[in-house]
């Protein structure tokens, strides 16, 4: 998760076991739970996937609850750890990219996803099979139309507060807001309605990288038990829900993951990751009509005033006409005028 959405959540006490102890399965039970999972899930008619931020970790998202979680540092008075890279820079993992796989060969069904880095909508995970149960850092929604526009920058604010752009609908033009839900917001009904929907289709729902703490979230996965559905958990540390489990798995969930997939016989595609900007030029003549003025400017897709995080100087040359000087632009807005 991203140090700044933990930060920017009002204060609790109670924020649930933190500093659990991780716990490791021998290679060869490693082994034999990835072939009883590989052989569920060849059975399975409708998989879905219920995910935490043990899935992240490996993107350079510190989780909150582990040895080094954001919470248990917290709770012990420590630093907060260091994300290895820009929230914004996250790139979806292996598992990330593995669950798109299953999901366009028609094996996996749904996800549910505890997370709000956003990186299951970048994977290519469809929206309409994604239910994002605390919402999406780099999302805003219009609370008149319900357009949604993701964004390729964090959102200001969360807790559902307008953000200081609207929508951009015919007819529309409201205020946006965040989708990102802070301690005392229920969960939006629309994505917990699809996530108990699909929970109670399941016959298995693989529970990766959680610790199935959070409520009411956490008791989503039961909901399979009455239709019979078995539930798997890949997590390091123990969950209250372990002893309604058919599979409990205690090793990464990248490995796992990485082994079902060799199994299977499916190859996990690389992530490639697509930026947009805009190049506006704009003309008019000078007052006295002997020269010709004009600017420009780089902006993002998303609106003249929106940042462009992923871009940190433009460099402006002109190839036909050496009367212009080279320009570094190294500060937004990246502007130039002539």
């Amino acid at each position: 998760m991203s140090l700044g959405y933990a930060e920017k959540l009002s204060f609790i006490e109670d924020v649930g076991q933190v500093g659990m102890a991780e716990f490791f399965d021998t290679a060869h039970a490693l082994q034999d739970k990835i072939e009883q999972l590989v052989k569920l899930i060849q059975k399975s008619r409708h998989l879905v996937v219920f995910t935490g931020a043990g899935i992240s970790t490996s993107c350079g998202i510190p989780d909150f609850r582990g040895p080094k979680g954001i919470w248990t540092l917290q709770h012990e008075g420590k630093p907060l750890p260091e994300a290895s890279l820009p929230f914004h820079r996250a790139m979806p993992s292996m598992t990330h990219m593995a669950l798109v796989e299953l999901e366009k060969a028609g094996i996996l069904k749904f996800v549910i996803s505890q997370n709000v880095d956003g990186l299951h909508l970048r994977s290519g995970i469809p929206r309409e099979k994604l239910a994002e149960l605390h919402g999406n850092s780099f999302m805003e929604t219009c609370p008149s139309c319900g357009a949604e526009y993701l964004r390729d920058f964090e959102v200001e604010t969360i807790g559902l507060k307008e953000t200081s752009r609207r929508c951009s609908a015919e007819k529309c033009g409201a205020k946006l807001r965040d989708t990102v839900l802070d301690w005392e917001d229920a969960l939006p009904p629309k994505e917990m309605n699809l996530a108990e929907k699909h929970c109670r289709m399941g016959d298995v729902v693989l529970c990766l990288g959680t610790s199935l703490q959070i409520t009411p979230a956490c008791n989503l996965p039961l909901k399979s038990l009455r239709g019979g559905g078995k539930i798997v958990i890949v997590n390091l540390q123990k969950t209250p829900k372990d002893k309604k489990a058919s599979l409990v798995i205690h090793g990464f969930v990248d490995k796992v993951v990485a082994g079902v997939m060799e199994i299977l016989n499916m190859q996990i595609p690389p992530y490639i990751r697509i930026d947009l900007f805009q190049t506006i030029l704009t003309q008019s003549l000078s007052s006295d009509k002997r020269f010709v003025n004009w600017t420009i400017r780089i902006a993002s897709v998303h609106g003249l005033s929106a940042p462009l995080p992923f871009i940190k100087s433009v460099e402006v040359s002109f190839s036909d006409n050496q009367s212009y000087k080279e320009a570094i632009l190294d500060t937004q807005p990246f502007l130039l005028k002539r």
